[in-house]
Formats: C-alpha cells, sequence, structure tokens
C-alpha cells in the first residue's frame, strides 16, 4: 500500500518546524501534527537574546510564527490533532490519532518536554490560581505584587529575569548551593535589584486565601535546606521552573531511563525510519537552536530513507 504521505512530523516546535521546512524542500509530501499552537517551548519566551542571526532580542513567538510560515512556504501541511500511537507495518508507519489514522513512509518525534511539577500540597489546586509555569503567560496578573520563583536553570533565571521587569518584589530559590543556568545568565540574575536569591532553600507547601470567593495563592512555606528551618511567608504568585519530563510515552521506542528518545548521530530511533529531535531525545544540552539543528538532520536523513523506499536513492 502507498502511504498518504513521505513524512509525519509529530510536534511543532523548534525541531518540528525546522524538520518540516526540510522536508518540504527535499520535495516530500510532509505533515506536521500538533495537539496545541506551533512554536513549543518558545512561546514562553519573551526576549531570545541567544538564536543566531538575531542581534537584537526577538521575542520566541514571532521566532515560532516565522519557522510556521516558512516550513508552510515550502509545501508542509499541518494538522491540530494529538497522537495516541505508532506502529509500523511493512514499510509505513501508521499513526493513530484524534483526528483518524495518518500514514507515512517516515516519522520524526519532535514533541519536546512538559514542565515538570514540584509535587507539593496546595500546587496541583492552586495552578492557574496564582501557580504558574509561564512568567510571560501569567507574569503580567501579579504586576507590582511579590512573587516567588523556583528553580536554578536557564528556564528559571530567564524568566525571573522577565517577571523582574513586572515588579521589584521577587525572591528567588533554588535548592543547590549555586544556579545551574548559564554562568552569564546566573549572573544577570544575582545583579538585578529587583531579584532576592535564596540557594539551598525549597519550597514545601502553597497555602492559598480567598479572594472575592475565590482560593488564590496567598503563602508559601519554605525550607532551609541547610538547617531544616521551616517559615511561612506571603506570596502573590509561585512560578515553577524545575525541568521538564519527555512526551514520549505515545512512542515504542529506546529510550533512556528518563524516558527519553536515544538516537544515533543521525537522529535515527531504535525502529529503522523512525527519527527524533529536540526536546524529546536524549541529549546534553536543549536550546531552540539545538532543536532546530536536529530538525534539519533528521529531515535529511528522513529524505534519503524515503528515496531508498521508493527506489530514488542516489548512489
Amino acid at each position: 500500500m502507498n502511504p498518504e504521505t513521505d513524512v509525519i512530523i509529530v510536534g511543532a516546535g523548534a525541531a518540528g518546524l525546522t524538520a518540516a521546512q526540510y522536508a518540504s524542500r527535499a520535495n516530500l509530501k510532509t505533515l506536521v501534527i500538533e495537539q496545541m499552537a506551533p512554536g513549543g517551548q518558545s512561546l514562553i519566551i519573551d526576549d531570545l537574546e541567544n538564536y543566531p542571526g538575531f542581534p537584537e532580542p526577538i521575542s520566541g513567538i514571532e521566532l515560532a510564527q516565522r519557522f510556521e510560515k516558512q516550513a508552510r512556504n515550502f509545501g508542509a501541511e499541518f494538522l491540530l490533532a494529538g497522537v495516541k500511537s505508532i506502529n509500523k507495518k511493512d514499510n509505513i508507519f501508521v499513526v493513530d490519532t484524534t483526528k483518524g489514522e495518518k500514514t507515512a513512509y517516515s516519522v520524526i518525534i519532535a514533541t519536546g518536554s512538559q514542565h515538570r511539577k514540584l509535587g507539593i500540597p496546595g500546587e496541583a489546586e492552586l495552578t492557574g490560581r496564582g501557580v504558574s509555569y509561564c512568567a510571560t503567560c501569567d507574569g503580567p496578573f501579579f504586576k507590582g505584587k511579590k512573587m516567588l520563583v523556583v528553580g536554578g536553570g536557564d528556564a528559571a533565571c530567564d524568566e525571573a529575569m522577565y517577571l523582574s521587569k513586572l515588579t521589584d518584589k521577587i525572591v528567588h530559590i533554588h535548592r543547590r548551593d549555586r544556579f545551574r543556568a548559564q554562568k552569564a545568565l546566573a549572573q544577570r540574575v544575582l545583579n538585578n535589584e529587583s531579584i532576592e536569591v535564596r540557594f539551598n532553600t525549597v519550597a514545601k507547601e502553597i497555602k492559598g486565601k480567598e479572594q472575592n470567593g475565590i482560593t488564590k495563592v496567598g503563602s508559601v512555606v519554605l525550607e532551609d535546606v541547610t538547617t531544616g528551618k521551616t517559615y511561612e511567608e506571603e506570596f502573590d504568585a509561585v512560578f515553577i521552573f524545575i525541568g521538564s519530563d519527555p512526551q514520549s510515552d505515545f512512542v515504542d521506542v529506546e529510550k533512556d531511563e528518563t524516558g527519553y528518545i536515544i538516537t544515533d548521530q543521525n537522529m535515527e530511533t531504535s525502529i529503522k525510519g523512525m527519527f527524533c529531535a529536540g526536546d524529546v531525545r536524549a541529549t546534553p544540552f536543549r536550546q531552540i537552536v539545538v532543536a532546530a539543528g536536529e530538525g534539519a538532520i533528521a529531515a535529511h536523513r528522513a529524505a534519503m530513507h524515503v528515496d531508498e523506499i521508493k527506489g530514488e536513492a542516489y548512489v
């Protein structure tokens, strides 16, 4: 049987959109399946200052829009749907989506990762009521208010810097004695007078208070891990950035112990013809520029795979 399309790309973040551009330019019939808005993690970045070619910061949203437009200009098609499973029958991949089955000669997994939760009392109950995982989405609601930022990586420092534009009352905690973010970014947070940094500190519970009949974030129980001392402090919002978990449950392929998909240097997974790129892949460095590069490689190798099946490989 002949599939409906040459390559299906699952996920429309930087990796998926770059793969879509390169696959389409290789004259492959390309379908991108995304269950939310194209752009992935870049949508929550306020000022992206380290993407090559942009000496002046560009918003993550604008960059994502440019990625998408470029992919569409080359002919990539998009489907708004969730993916439930992927199976291979002979040389054809069958992708089971919430809008029916789709088939292709090759598949590229670029589903990225989702925000990790603290798992403390009050977090789930107050999500959307002061607890957030996106500063650019929810920060403006708390302009001038007191906010708590949790985390020590690039994302946490990026978001703390953004929030410092909205208020001068930010407390930034991290469970270790120094940030793991890139040094320049970490130093910027440490030098920011609007941000009070507290190392060796963790959140133990988020408590709510009633405001106009609605329970919202009111305070947080914090612990100094060096002394074991706990104390409660009032906050209007809590922004959590403690890493991410890969969105890979829907596909049965070789993964590492944390669920990230393992590939070779060609981005090919343990299943021939299935490739992977971006934050869902087991990689030592997760950045938009890295995801884009991996997406390009995955599309290039997918094109070679499709040509082999069609008997059109260049030898």
